[in-house]
């Protein structure tokens, strides 16, 4: 049996484990959280350092790709340098492709229209192919980097903007302690719903869960939810403050929705490629091979209802 450990900086609540079968290989996959510890997560993955398949990044990303340009996070990169021999990703080798791909599933298929629809992308820098997605697609677009990584109430309206800011700003952000500008450990469990009014203007919001998490207001009437990893609780919770659609980019293991970076690593544990060689097409064409779609609950239908659509049944 293949092993895939996906090492996060978020809360260890929400640590989780599965089996899955991909391509004929039986995959055990666990989620250890470390309660924001850097020096926890480094000392994790060193010791799991050939004792595993694949390792994953989780609540940090490696590599952000903006219109092409790659920049590394430092502290992402002290995590991935403690293993020598079990491959290290990200999910940003999957990311792009993938929640292009959503965006377009779910306008060809009719499940959303988004020319006119107010869109806000809490973070873009880390999903640029979903941004010029919805851009391309005619959205009225807010992009909120500035306003839930910086806590400044500048929101970006263009990608031309979005792209601006990235290339004068990331070099600088990404040499930053990174819990200075994503929530980590205990911050992943409060709430602090300051910027509600840019959560109010927005019909469908998207992009990192924990940014959404943390910043939304008491009520989302009525408001479709594009996100990444979720639990039984957060679908949950969602469904309480009146969200009428949520899709999740990753498909539903026994309950929750995995980030790509333990998507990745799944795929890294079962390919007869070196880590190193496997391309973004590489990574599409198994997913593609795997059946995959988009996880979609509706909660403006009957409950009865709810887990079929869940299951991309509808």
């Amino acid at each position: 049996m293949k092993k895939v450990v996906s090492v996060s900086l978020g809360s260890s609540k929400r640590d989780h484990a599965v089996e899955m079968n991909l391509f004929g290989q039986q995959v055990k996959v666990r989620r250890m959280g470390t309660d924001g510890s850097m020096q926890k997560a480094v000392k994790m993955i060193g010791e799991l350092d050939g004792e595993v398949d694949a390792i994953g990044l989780g609540g940090i990303d490696l590599y952000l790709i903006t219109a092409g340009r790659r920049f590394v996070v430092r502290d992402a990169l002290k995590m991935a340098r403690a293993a020598f021999i079990t491959p290290v990703v990200d999910g940003s080798g999957l990311k792009n492709t993938l929640e292009r791909q959503t965006i377009e599933y779910l306008v060809r298929e009719g499940i959303i229209s988004l020319p006119g629809r107010r869109v806000m992308l809490v973070s873009a820098v880390d999903r640029f192919s979903m941004a010029e997605a919805v851009s391309e697609m005619g959205a009225d677009c807010l992009f909120g980097d500035v306003i839930f990584a910086l806590g400044l109430p500048v929101p970006i309206r263009s990608l031309r903007l979005l792209k601006l800011v990235a290339f004068t700003l990331l070099p600088i952000i990404c040499r930053l302690p990174f819990k200075l500008v994503y929530p980590t450990g205990d911050k992943q469990d409060s709430e602090d719903p300051k910027y509600s009014k840019y959560f109010d203007w927005a019909e469908i919001i998207a992009g990192d869960f924990h940014f959404i998490k943390r910043y939304m207001p008491a009520r989302l009437d009525g408001k479709i939810i594009i996100t990444n990893t979720v639990t039984a609780a957060d679908v949950e919770q969602f469904k309480q403050r009146g969200v009428k659609m949520l899709v999740t980019t990753t498909p539903e293991l026994n309950g929750r929705s995995f980030g790509t970076n333990v998507m990745e690593a799944a795929l890294v544990a079962v390919s007869d490629k070196p880590a190193a060689k496997i391309t973004p097409e590489d990574y599409w064409e198994s997913l593609k091979k795997l059946g995959w779609r988009p996880r979609i609950v509706r909660f403006d239908v009957p409950e009865r209802e709810i887990a079929e659509v869940a299951h991309g049944d509808n």
